[in-house]
């Protein structure tokens, strides 16, 4: 069996319209269908919902569920804030500084663009708290061939050391420039 694509990813949304609607006006997002059951199909729970979807572009769904009987949202509180976020690509600075544009213009905080050599990006969240990253890409065909030949070498330096390995130092020492 090989994987096709992802079919979609589900997040808990406080407000599916308000959802709906600010993922349209910030993220160009089309709003491609609604399911509202009262029992969860693959548990038979009795607990109504409403579950969104969003065109994420290219053929990628993002789709959100309002939970209306079930205790306030909450995050996982073992993990740090800035690591559960989901990564959008854009086709260009361009775009992603014109999303930021519309974004702060209306009160929400961004974050960036921050540069991480291979690509550009911005931070920000959406209104159920969920830390979204706008991505466009930067990185030379030189620069994802250095990547690829030391993924295997670093991946199994963590698994032994639980320490950065250092294969990739270039990327955030500066030196990069000198060896591309």
């Amino acid at each position: 069996m090989q994987i096709q694509k992802i079919h979609h990813v589900a997040y808990r949304c406080k407000d599916a319209k308000q959802t709906v609607e600010w993922y349209g006006k910030y993220l160009n997002m089309g709003f491609v269908l609604a399911i509202a059951e009262d029992q969860v199909p693959s548990t038979g729970e009795a607990d109504p919902y409403m579950h969104i979807f969003l065109d994420a572009g290219n053929g990628n769904v993002l789709a959100f569920f309002e939970l209306p009987n079930s205790p306030e949202m909450d995050r996982d509180r073992n993990t740090p804030t800035w690591t559960q976020h989901l990564a959008l690509q854009v086709g260009s600075m361009e775009e992603m500084m014109a999303a930021k544009a519309r974004m702060e213009a209306d009160g929400i905080e961004v974050i960036g663009p921050t540069e991480h050599t291979i690509f550009k990006s911005i931070y920000f969240r959406d209104p159920s708290g969920h830390r979204l990253e706008l991505a466009v890409n930067t990185g030379t065909p030189e620069m994802m061939k250095r990547l690829d030949e030391v993924k295997w070498d670093m991946i199994n330096e963590w698994a032994r050391t639980k320490k950065a390995p250092k294969h990739a130092a270039w990327m955030h020492d500066g030196s990069w420039a000198h060896k591309a």
